[in-house]
Formats: structure tokens, C-alpha cells, sequence
């Protein structure tokens, strides 16, 4: 029928832009009750014909009496009228999961778009995210709504000792992620992965930083790219806490972005009025050739997998253009322990 090839084309995954405030399964929902309403919009298969027996009247000019005929009627236990829309639900699935307070890329499967979801997250690929902070106040959430823990000066603070401290995290986090990729430190492998980007851990590793810079700096405020893996919010906040506290003073986070998802980008996120199924079908089109290089990339062995997915997100995104050797990763320990 014409809603189930509809239903095929919105078969895949695609992004969404997840606004801030909004659990993260409001976002999936909406997007299925959209779906689910313009699937069944589309109009039903013709009914089935069985073959019934009805009595119909034969007079003559004696008597009148009934005579049984077969005749070809429609099934009506099958049509919508009886029955219900055709769908009642569809296999919608959340990838890499934003909390409340965050905002950003969100990528969902449909359908079979759900392995392909599972291929994409096997692939190791990284996440970006920019984050704002705030110098001088500290709370218990790290978050501008938790409870003040305490309030400290920032005027000692400059861009320059800001940029040293991001370049320690990046050096203890570098020799973290080479640990965690289980490759011998001194071998040619670990420097050619290295050169080409492609290092990542092996197996549960704790949130690793692949990426961090400052792109704005206006004390108190300030803003920083980070580009991770395994991370949660509540991790990338508490990061800008420990950059506080490195540099005397204390730090909370008062937003949290994501711009990037593997090969995902802002540029293929859908906002809230674009949530319809013609457009999550051309989105999904769109992403199609995405779609199969992750399928592929998720088979293959662990050097030529990253790199597969690497290349086609550098394509993709505008952010991740600097190289990933220029970058560090951290073991879910920020700074190397102080004495």
C-alpha cells in the first residue's frame, strides 16, 4: 500500500536539534506521533473480496421464495473504519542521549535505522560539543541552578593561563587514550594511528577527551569546543569545574551544545517545525550514503573502521577540521594526580 512505502522511506536514521528543557523522550515521541500520523494519512490498500453467500429473492409466477448466490464482498474487519490506522507504532530509536539542560544534535533511527544506529556508536566516533562557563561561583551540580558552594575571584585569571591549563588536560589525556587503545606506546602502529587520527579505546573506557579549545574568552565568561567520546553532560560540566579550581579560582557551566555526532552535524539537524515525515523522508535520503558507510565501517577492523567514518565526517563537518593528533584524550581524570 501507500503507507507501507512510505513507511520504507522513512526507514534510516536522521538528526534532530533537541532544544533545551525537553527530555530527550518528549523529542523521540513527538517525532513518532508525527510519523505516525502522516503514514496513516496516506491512503489504504483497497480491501480484500471474499467470496460470500447471500440469499436474494426469485419470484416466478407460481411463488416467491429465495435462492443462495456467491457473490465477491469486501472484508470490512480490515479497513481502518473497523480496525484502526494501519500503524500503531513505529521502531523509533534514540542514539547518544542529551539530558534536559542540553541542547543540540540528537540522532534517531526508524526501522531498520535502528542497527545502523547500533553500527554507528561500534564505530567509535566522536562527539563536539561547546560549552559556556562561568568564572567566580561553584555548586554542587556544577550548573547555574545547583546550591552555591562558594563564591571566588577570577580578575587573575587571563586567556593565556587558561590555554595552559587546556594544554595539560590535553597532554595527560593524550597518553590516557593511547593507554586505553591497548597499542604498545613504543610500536609503529601507535605512531601511525596516532598520525592519522585513528586511535580509540578498546572495550568500556571511562569519557575521553579528543579535543579542547577556548574559542571565546570575556571574564567571567568564557567558551570552550570539546570534542569527546563516551562523555555524559553532567561529565563536560564538571570539567569546567576542575578548570576552575586549576586556575585558583571556580567555575560552573551554563550551557551545554552539542554541534556535532559522528558524521552528524547542526547543518543535518532538524528543528521542531521540520519534524514531519516529508522532511525527516528527505533528511533520511540525505543520510543514506552515511547511513551505509557506518554499516560498513562497523565490520571492518578497528584501523580502517575509524578511518572510514573519520573521512566521511571531516566531509561532513566544519569542525573537526583541525587534525586529531594535534588533539588529547583524557581517562576520566582531568589532571594528572597533584603530589
Amino acid at each position: 500500500s501507500a503507507a507501507a512505502e512510505g513507511n520504507k522511506d522513512l526507514e534510516g536514521l536522521f538528526a534532530v536539534y533537541k532544544p533545551a528543557g525537553v527530555h530527550w523522550k518528549l523529542v523521540r515521541d513527538t517525532v513518532e506521533a508525527s510519523l505516525l500520523k502522516g503514514v496513516n494519512l496516506a491512503p489504504p490498500a483497497p480491501p480484500k473480496l471474499a467470496v460470500q453467500f447471500q440469499l436474494l429473492p426469485r419470484r416466478s409466477e407460481v411463488t416467491a421464495d429465495v435462492t443462495l448466490a456467491a457473490t465477491l464482498l469486501p472484508v470490512l474487519a480490515g479497513t481502518p473504519m473497523v480496525r484502526g490506522p494501519q500503524f500503531q507504532s513505529l521502531q523509533v530509536g534514540v542514539g547518544h542521549r542529551l539530558d534536559v539542560s542540553s541542547s543540540g544534535v540528537l540522532v534517531l533511527g526508524v526501522g531498520q535505522g535502528n542497527k545502523a544506529l547500533t553500527d554507528l556508536y561500534r564505530t567509535h566516533v566522536t562527539r563536539c560539543y561547546t560549552i559556556d562557563g562561568e568564572f567566580g561561583m561553584a555548586t554542587d551540580d556544577f550548573s547555574p541552578n545547583g546550591r552555591i558552594l562558594e563564591k571566588t575571584t577570577y580578575e587573575h585569571i587571563t586567556q593565556d593561563k587558561l590555554e595552559r591549563v587546556l594544554a595539560i588536560i590535553q597532554g595527560a589525556n593524550q597518553k590516557a587514550l593511547i593507554s586505553y587503545s591497548n597499542v604498545d606506546l613504543q610500536s609503529q602502529e601507535a605512531y601511525e594511528l596516532a598520525v592519522r587520527g585513528m586511535l580509540h579505546p578498546q572495550g568500556k573506557s571511562p569519557p575521553i577527551v579528543t579535543g579542547l579549545r577556548c574559542i571565546n574568552f570575556t571574564p567571567p565568561h568564557f567558551t570552550l569546543e570539546v570534542q569527546c567520546l563516551n562523555e555524559t553532560q553532567r561529565y563536560l560540566r564538571k570539567l569546567l569545574h576542575e578548570v576552575g579550581l586549576e586556575l585558583r579560582s571556580s567555575a560552573i557551566c551554563t550551557k551545554v551544545r552539542r554541534t556535532r555526532d559522528g558524521p552528524f552535524t547542526l547543518q543535518d539537524a532538524l528543528l521542531h517545525k521540520d519534524w514531519t515525515p516529508d522532511s525527516i523522508a528527505r533528511a533520511v535520503k540525505h543520510t543514506r550514503p552515511i547511513t551505509k558507510a557506518v554499516q560498513k565501517a562497523a565490520g571492518l577492523s578497528r584501523p580502517v573502521m575509524r578511518s572510514t567514518v573519520e573521512l566521511k565526517q571531516d566531509k561532513q563537518s566544519s569542525d573537526s577540521t583541525e587534525p586529531q593528533t594535534a588533539t588529547a584524550a583524557t581517562s576520566g581524570h582531568f589532571l594528572p594526580h597533584r603530589a
